[in-house]
């Protein structure tokens, strides 16, 4: 097992984790990016390097190890693509495109994925099985990177597949553990009720959007309440209602949008539907036409205990017990892993990244999010650490 990663190693990991930073691309869009990933890796020894779409790079390590024990294939991924935020901090390696940032920590996940790839493509000859790093695009923006490279084939023969996301609620050296739902599936809706405008004075010869779209959002809060069991129940939130533009004037539609948050696949569904019972039945009762649109998300990240259990082998052997944080729920955010997780057993976990030196921690996707660059070697050493469990027998 790895106890410590060599200083130059660390230099080069921090090193790229600050290009990626100053030179983030959005969804996508990652030309430059993957272009750099794929001339880091095509470098190393005893990688096969492909590029499965446009803008993202696979590297495959075939270990020449004889062994009695039963070959592994494993996938590593890290997501590479930033977000469409104006940067505000004050580090020296600052966006240098204006409105786009590394603002959920993807730039830490390729760069700790690159100095795991680093180390095991010097061990060839130690190694039972095979290796796939997996630097996926798009995971910001629907339908998603991951789902794009199943398709193409990349978790073919995958027996396990692992993944970092780092977070800012936790401190550098810890390191977070789920079994089952890691994080929630989302759709998000738009509601564009059509009635009858007409002039304030006189709304008995209207059909109001504004009264229609209200009586909607209250009733769609009834789904939580009173139609799914409290265990399973999702988060539906109405984010936007837009109507009128005019204080004496009953418009003639108005909009409203949200989004489900569900951490369970038959929940997922009976939401939407009960959904579109309720604004069927509103608009019907008060003579309204409607259109509903939906934007299906990501389903929910799942957790397998068995791929767990490696993890927790694997930290156990890095972190102290203390470091190591039980996580009892579920997070509400989304992943696009989960493309990866229906299909084979596996394991997202979240790593501490948050310092005294940083001062406030801002969350993901703030405009002053920051990490501790101290926490990625701890990141490197997991998907090492995973390598010599399963592949190094």
């Amino acid at each position: 097992m790895l106890k410590q990663i060599q200083t130059t190693i660390l230099d080069e990991v921090i090193s790229w984790r600050r290009h990626f930073h100053a030179n983030p691309e959005l969804s996508y869009e990652e030309h430059e990016t993957s272009d750099y990933i794929y001339k880091i890796l095509s470098a190393l020894p005893g990688l096969e390097v492909t590029r499965p779409t446009g803008t993202s790079v696979m590297a495959v390590l075939k270990g020449t190890k004889n062994s009695a024990e039963k070959p592994y294939t494993i996938a590593f991924r890290a997501d590479i693509d930033a977000l469409p935020i104006e940067e505000e901090t004050e580090l020296e390696c600052k966006s240098k495109n204006p409105g786009v940032m590394h603002a959920c920590g993807h730039d830490a996940h390729a760069a700790m994925l690159l100095g795991a790839a680093n180390i095991l493509s010097e061990k060839k000859t130690a190694i039972n099985g095979e290796i796939r790093f997996i630097f996926q695009h798009a995971e910001e923006v629907l339908p998603g990177g991951a789902q794009e490279l199943v398709k193409k084939g990349v978790m073919e023969g995958v027996d396990l597949a692992f993944a970092l996301h780092v977070t800012p609620y936790e401190r550098t050296g810890t390191i977070c553990l789920r079994d089952g739902v890691f994080c929630a599936a989302a759709d998000d809706f738009e509601i564009k009720i059509i009635g009858q405008g007409g002039h304030a004075s006189t709304p008995e010869l209207t059909i109001d959007p504004l009264m229609i779209g209200a009586e909607m959002t209250t009733n769609i809060q009834s789904i939580v309440s009173r139609k799914i069991s409290a265990l399973k129940a999702p988060v539906i939130s109405i984010t936007q209602f837009h109507a009128g533009s005019a204080l004496n004037v009953i418009p003639e539609y108005a909009e409203i949008g949200g989004t489900i948050r569900s951490l369970h696949s038959d929940s997922r569904v009976k939401a939407r539907e009960y959904l579109e019972q309720i604004v069927k039945g509103v608009a019907d009762a008060h003579g309204a036409r409607y259109e509903l649109t939906w934007h299906l998300g990501y389903p929910a990240v799942v957790n397998d205990q068995t791929a767990v259990n490696i993890s927790r082998a694997v930290m156990g052997e890095i972190f102290e017990e203390e470091q190591v944080i039980i996580v009892d729920d579920p997070m509400f955010g989304t992943e696009d892993f989960s493309a990866f997780s229906e299909i084979v057993p596996a394991s997202m976990q979240f790593l501490g990244v948050h310092s005294d030196e940083l001062g406030q921690a801002y969350p993901l996707h703030h405009p002053k999010f920051k990490i501790d660059e101290g926490a990625l070697e701890y990141g490197v050493r997991y998907f090492v650490g995973i390598a010599d469990k399963l592949c190094g027998r």
